[in-house]
């Protein structure tokens, strides 16, 4: 009888190891569908523009910036405009309770979709997005944007959600998105030919980094001279530090030299850098409209 009860015992022991793990192997399963789910489901969200962005932004010059085409744009304006709804349909509860990659991400993809959007009310009659606004009025101030609960502004979007001026908005301190955003000209970093996700966020900035610095008609250095971007003299105090180092930097020299191999950099420049001897220069900005030639 002893026997028969331990070699019950054991078949229940059995049992129980096998059912703890079918539940923890359950429980692995269940949290990876999950992270699936909640990945496909921010991809998405932004399914449409991604693929209008597909469709109409060409590389040019190499890979190192892009183009426009906003007859393409023009013709699915329509899907651009279901877009724009339904992140306009977004809640600030929902937002809120996203990792901040995906709140960035989203961020991004809202400005540069109304950025489209604005263009598309006048083109093919403009030249640049200066002609949409007046001496009084700056495009970037027009309220167009249905966004979080409010109805917001370019600048609103950028200033305040993104780069978080306001006191009372957090701040990404994410210096990168500088090279995320676009302004629809051709001095502005590419628009990407896709749109952004929390789960690429990191990987799709560094590209739009690495791809910008190495344009040398915007980014260069000439013995001791750097040649750069009005960007980096708009937004200096993003790369200076003021709301916290990034990636151990707090100057602009120490982010250029992040970057150093995208721009191609010689050991002696590299040193000029370090040494903070280099001459800065700013270059002029290009407010053409960045429209497939």
């Amino acid at each position: 009888m002893r026997k028969i009860a331990l070699l019950l015992q054991g078949i229940t022991v059995s049992r129980g190891i096998s059912a703890s793990r079918r539940i923890a192997a359950g429980s692995i399963v269940l949290f990876a569908a999950s992270v699936s789910f909640y990945a496909s489901a921010e991809e998405g969200l932004h399914s449409t523009f991604d693929n209008l962005l597909s469709k109409y932004v060409t590389p040019i010059s190499n890979g190192a910036s892009t183009q426009v085409n906003y007859d393409g744009f023009k013709k699915e304006q329509t899907k651009l405009n279901e877009y724009l709804a339904r992140l306009s349909k977004v809640e600030q509860s929902k937002f809120d309770s996203w990792d901040k990659d995906k709140q960035l991400a989203f961020l991004i993809n809202a400005y540069n979709a109304y950025t489209i959007a604005l263009i598309l009310t006048e083109y093919p009659d403009i030249a640049s997005i200066r002609d949409l606004g007046s001496f009084f009025s700056s495009p970037w101030k027009k309220e167009i944007a249905p966004l979080l609960g409010e109805t917001r502004t370019l600048d609103e979007i950028e200033h305040e959600l993104i780069r978080g001026t306001n006191q009372t908005t957090k701040t990404y301190n994410e210096p990168r998105i500088h090279f995320a955003v676009n302004c629809a000209s051709v001095g502005c970093p590419a628009l990407r030919e896709e749109a952004y996700t929390g789960n690429k966020l990191d990987e799709q900035l560094e590209a739009q980094t690495k791809r910008f610095l190495s344009d040398s008609a915007r980014n260069k250095m000439s013995g001791d001279t750097l040649y750069l971007s009005k960007i980096f003299d708009w937004y200096s105090e993003d790369f200076e530090g003021k709301y916290g180092e990034w990636r151990d930097t707090s100057t602009l020299n120490e982010f250029i030299l992040l970057y150093k191999d995208a721009m191609r950099l010689t050991e002696a420049q590299v040193s000029v850098l370090k040494n903070n001897t280099a001459d800065i220069e700013y270059l002029n900005y290009d407010w053409a409209l960045n429209v497939a030639q």
